[in-house]
C-alpha cells in the first residue's frame, strides 16, 4: 500500500482535511466548522478529529500516516511551527506545531495557507509543468504565495506574498495595514461588494437593487450576476476591479518574470468576465517579453487547494 499522507486547511470558519498519496490522490476527506469561539485547545482537536475522520475514509489509522502538513493564516514563525498573529483565528503566539505532533505522535509541517496553496497547484494543479509560479487568492481579501525553482519562497522572516499590499491606488482608501491604496482595498471580493452596495445606496443600479439583501448589500456574485444581464453599473465595477488586479499581476511579471500566474479564491468563480480583462491590463503594464513568458490561468483544485497544498508541504519534508 501507498505511504499517505495527511493534510489540514486551517481557516476560520472551516477545517479541510485530506488524506492523499504523494501524487495528490484524495483517498479521504473531511470537513467541519472551526468553531474558534470554543476556544484555542477545541479548535485543535477540531483539527485532530477531521483529520481522523478523513484517515478512517483512507483506511488508515491517524497515527499512522506518514507525515501530516498544516496550511494555517496569519504570520507564522515556520522555524518553531508557531502562529504568531492569526485575526481571524483570534490567535497569538499558538504553538501549533508541537501541539499537533503531541496529539498525533507523528511529524507535523507548518505553512501559511497561501504558499501552501501556490505549492499545491505547483505539484498537483494548474503549474504543474512549471518551474516559477506566483499565486494570488482573491476573495475576502488578497493574498499570495511564490514558487520560485521548485520551492517556496518564504522571505527574509516568513512573510513574503503579501501581494494585497501592493499600492495600486496611491491616494486610494487607506488599508488596515496602514496604507493607501492597496490592492486588497481596490479589488478585492469585499472592496467589489462595498463598490456595489454603495450603487445600490446611491440609486445607481436598477440590476443591483434587485438582486441586494434586505439591507441593501450586494456581493461579487450578485454583481456577476449583474453585469451578465447587462446592468451597466456591475460591468463598471468588475472592470475597475480588473484593471486594479491587472496592474498588480503586471508589477508581478515585471518583477519576478514568471513562468505561469496561478489566480484562485471565490471571486475567480466569475470566471472570463473577470480573468479576459486582467490579462488584457497585465499585457499594457508589463515587458513583451517578459507577459509573454508567462501564462495566467484559474487555479484547479478549487475546495481541496489549502488541504493538497499542505499534503505537498509534507511529502516535500521528506525529500
Amino acid at each position: 500500500m501507498a505511504e499517505l499522507y495527511g493534510g489540514i486547511d486551517l481557516g476560520g470558519t472551516k477545517i479541510y482535511s485530506v488524506v492523499a498519496t504523494a501524487d495528490g490522490q484524495v483517498c479521504g476527506e473531511d470537513e467541519r466548522p472551526t468553531m474558534v469561539e470554543l476556544g484555542v485547545q477545541q479548535s485543535v482537536q477540531r483539527m485532530i478529529d477531521s483529520l481522523s475522520e478523513a484517515a478512517r475514509q483512507a483506511g488508515v489509522a491517524v497515527n499512522k500516516l506518514r507525515r501530516v502538513g498544516v496550511a494555517a493564516p496569519g504570520p507564522i514563525n515556520l522555524k518553531e511551527g508557531v502562529i504568531t498573529a492569526a485575526p481571524n483565528l483570534g490567535w497569538k503566539n499558538v504553538p501549533l506545531r508541537e501541539m499537533l505532533r503531541e496529539k498525533l505522535g507523528i511529524e507535523v509541517l507548518l505553512e501559511n495557507d497561501a504558499n501552501a496553496a501556490a505549492l499545491g497547484e505547483f505539484e498537483y494543479g494548474a503549474a504543474r509543468q512549471y518551474e516559477t509560479l506566483v499565486y494570488v487568492t482573491i476573495s475576502t481579501g488578497i493574498g499570495g504565495g511564490f514558487v520560485l525553482d521548485g520551492k517556496i519562497f518564504s522571505g527574509a522572516s516568513g512573510a513574503a506574498g503579501e501581494i494585497g499590499h501592493m499600492t495600486v491606488e496611491p491616494d486610494g482608501p487607506r488599508c488596515f495595514c496602514g496604507s493607501r491604496g492597496c490592492l486588497e482595498m481596490m479589488a478585492s471580493g469585499t472592496a467589489i461588494g462595498r463598490t456595489g452596495t454603495l450603487a445600490v445606496e446611491e440609486g445607481r443600479s436598477e440590476g443591483l437593487a434587485k438582486l441586494a439583501d434586505t439591507d441593501g448589500r450586494v456581493g461579487p456574485e450578485e454583481i456577476a450576476r449583474a453585469a451578465a444581464e447587462g446592468d451597466p453599473t456591475a460591468n463598471e465595477i468588475l472592470d475597475e476591479a480588473a484593471r486594479y488586479i491587472g496592474i498588480g499581476l503586471g508589477s508581478l511579471i515585471n518583477l519576478m518574470n514568471p513562468q505561469a500566474i496561478v489566480v484562485g479564491g471565490g471571486v475567480s468563480k466569475i470566471g472570463a468576465r473577470v480573468l479576459d480583462p486582467v490579462i488584457a491590463e497585465a499585457r499594457r503594464r508589463s515587458f513583451p517579453q517578459s507577459f509573454g513568458d508567462c501564462t495566467i490561468s484559474f487555479a484547479e483544485l478549487g475546495e481541496r487547494i489549502g488541504a493538497l497544498g499542505a499534503v505537498a508541504v509534507a511529502v516535500r519534508a521528506g525529500s
